[in-house]
């Protein structure tokens, strides 16, 4: 291996240092974009950013070289490209090492801290700036939404292929000196996930979305800093102090006061640090999420109530009952928060907080008695859509919301009524809503299923109606629709808005299963028709669906559901897959197929099977064998029987049906 032999040179001349750092400078950017995308998603981009830049500054092989020639790279051969010289190749192998060993970190160890290899100090040290890479646009957002929802040894794979143009056998043969479990398996999936990216996969890659080295910078709490550094020097009576009334004060901990209440925290934001957006910033900014929210509320210049509500999300007392989402990160803000709201509702105090990443809600009884709480879910890339609505208060089945400052129209409609136009919605100055029921499944699926029906203004460019499904978590949930097609489906297949007559019509047969994100950190959930079929005996005419439901880390978990022409639109369709984790059914899983068992009106069962556009043909095998070219089959099938689906593609390749395992090659 190259590796270890320059290793062993390195002691001597010093040249194969020298070589590898000359490689290392001229190909630093693509080194810092591999590191960026191959570490975990579950990290915040300021940290990831960080990480990158040290794994490939600590990649140089041990060894000391003449000062005067390391910044001096070596003549290049003739036709070599730049950097890719045999010293690039031990640099990626101890990235992707690098890198790999932060997703492979021990189950015991935090999970807020990094592995213990990778505790030694750090360079770049970065004090008082949070760094992050330029957003791109709706491409490289459903991009990182595929890759977070694979291995680190299948994003390596992907990025060392399709961006540094590396050999599926140069790949494996990397991944295994880099120490990846299933090289073989993380280069095949890599294929697979090209195979949806489509020819764009290495421009996307090359995009400034993972360009590590051309960041932002905004500052941490500038007070705040300001204010520890006076403080530094009573520092070591202050823990003496602390030590002496935590033993006193026993239970009630450090940032609770003698009832339980949140009291300041030291080093903590107070409420004269809060970041306060103009009421009109909205209308002048290309960014349009929860940064650009005015503070609203009756209470926005109460500092008790501000400051309480700060020191529960740095340290809650246990008198308060405290949620996060699922995958949401613990931390306390790492700067002062953007105030949202606060204001009184129905007897509860409440104020809405935002990191940059996540919302906090706190809430507290106006009057003696009841339990605080506090609310914290991650919102992290909101956009005019997903930062258009947050629940303040859910009580007795009813919640209501505080709307962004450009929603122009709120409406209520019914899901399981798709004839019925939406019915106005009472908003208050403060962009209040009046009390709306959530989405429950305590009176069965056949009852109502109430949604926000929004409207931007016509000041946003993209002013469009859009669907928000509130089901008591922070942040309601997004509908859109795909539809079949030949029905008007735009070339790449992006979901449009849920708001037309087919899309209304999908979701009233979809609607209760919307019950099932309840509490799973779903951001949106996509209802794509990807098949029709008529179906034999008589029976009418059927339309395949799979409902994707992503979430805000970015992973998705879909269901494939069947419905008639013959069913009432009040009733469920029939949920007939499933998977979670998976890239089916997005942008980067646009080939489908799946089957159902479906009984006939003639009491005959059949199997069914169809599949999206790509499909050419279906196979069958198992306790029923059967083919047939064309995107659909129907066959006849004793009740229960156990088959295989599988899809041949317009490609050339092969696909299994949705929720079944990956046969091995």
């Amino acid at each position: 291996m190259l590796l270890p032999q320059l290793r062993r040179t390195a002691g001597g001349a010093g040249t194969d240092v020298l070589t590898a750092e000359s490689a290392l400078v001229e190909q630093y950017g693509d080194l810092v974009r591999l590191a960026y995308l191959v570490l975990p998603a579950s990290l915040n981009r300021h940290r990831r950013v960080l990480l990158a830049h040290s794994l490939v500054q600590r990649a140089l092989p041990h060894g000391r070289a003449p000062r005067s020639a390391a910044a001096v790279p070596p003549q290049r051969h003739a036709g070599q490209p730049a950097g890719r010289g045999p010293a690039l190749d031990p640099l990626r192998t101890e990235v992707v090492r690098g890198a790999l060993a932060h997703e492979r970190r021990p189950r015991v160890w935090p999970a807020r801290l990094s592995p213990p290899r990778a505790l030694a100090p750090h360079l770049p040290l970065v004090l008082g700036l949070r760094l992050f890479p330029r957003s791109g646009g709706a491409h490289e957002t459903a991009l990182v939404q595929a890759l977070s929802g694979v291995s680190a040894p299948v994003r390596a794979a992907f990025v060392l292929g399709r961006l540094d143009g590396l050999s599926d056998a140069a790949v494996r043969d990397l991944l295994v000196r880099a120490g990846a479990p299933d090289a073989r398996g993380a280069v095949r999936a890599a294929a697979r996930l090209e195979a949806d990216a489509g020819e764009a996969a290495a421009a996307l890659l090359a995009s400034r979305e993972f360009d590590a080295c051309t960041v932002q910078a905004h500052p941490t709490d500038l007070l705040r800093r300001r204010r520890r550094v006076r403080l530094a020097g009573l520092l070591g009576a202050g823990v003496v102090v602390a030590a002496a009334a935590l033993v006193s004060t026993g239970a009630a901990g450090v940032g609770a006061g003698p009832d339980g209440s949140p009291r300041p925290v030291a080093g903590a934001p107070a409420a004269k640090d809060l970041v306060r957006t103009a009421p009109g910033a909205w209308d002048d900014t290309s960014r349009v999420d929860f940064t650009a929210w005015p503070a609203r509320g009756s209470r926005a210049r109460d500092d008790a109530l501000l400051n309480r509500a700060l020191a529960a999300w740095a340290r809650p007392g246990r008198g308060t009952r405290v949620a996060y989402a699922k995958d949401t990160a613990r931390d306390t803000p790492p700067a002062a928060p953007h105030l949202l709201f606060a204001g009184d509702l129905d007897g509860h105090a409440v104020v809405v907080l935002y990191d940059g990443q996540r919302l906090a809600r706190y809430d507290e009884p106006s009057g003696t008695g009841g339990a605080r709480g506090l609310t914290v879910a991650r919102v992290d890339d909101a956009d005019v859509t997903t930062a258009a609505a947050v629940t303040l208060d859910v009580r007795d089945g009813r919640a209501r919301y505080l709307l962004a400052p450009w929603v122009a129209e709120a409406g209520t409609r019914d899901l399981a009524r798709p004839d019925t136009v939406a019915r106005p919605l009472d908003v208050s100055g403060d962009g209040v809503t009046a009390a709306v029921p959530v989405l429950s499944s305590a009176g069965g699926c056949g009852g109502s299923r109430p949604v926000l029906q929004l409207r931007s203004s016509s000041r946003i460019a993209e002013k469009h109606a859009f669907l928000l499904a509130g089901v008591g978590d922070l942040s309601p949930v997004h509908l859109t629709y795909t539809p079949l097609p030949g029905h008007g489906t735009p070339p790449a297949r992006q979901p449009r808005e849920a708001t037309g007559s087919a899309a209304l019509l999908a979701w009233a047969h979809l609607a209760c299963g919307l019950d099932g994100v309840r509490g799973s950190g779903v951001r949106a959930v996509n209802a794509w028709d990807f098949a029709e079929q008529d179906l034999p005996a008589d029976g009418g005419h059927a339309v395949w669906t799979c409902s994707r439901a992503d979430t805000w880390r970015g992973t998705g978990n879909v269901t494939v559901a069947l419905r008639t022409d013959r069913q009432s639109t009040a009733s469920a369709a029939a949920v007939v897959a499933g998977a979670r984790s998976t890239a089916e059914c997005s942008r980067f899983g646009q080939h489908v197929v799946a089957g159902a068992q479906w009984r006939a009106p003639d009491g005959h069962w059949y199997l069914l099977a169809a599949g999206s556009r790509a499909v050419t043909g279906i196979s069958v095998d198992g306790d029923v064998r059967a083919n047939a070219s064309g995107r659909t089959l129907a066959v006849r099938s004793p009740h229960g029987a156990q088959v295989r689906v599988s899809a041949r593609l317009s490609t050339g390749g092969s696909l299994a049906a949705v929720g079944a395992p990956e046969k091995p090659e």
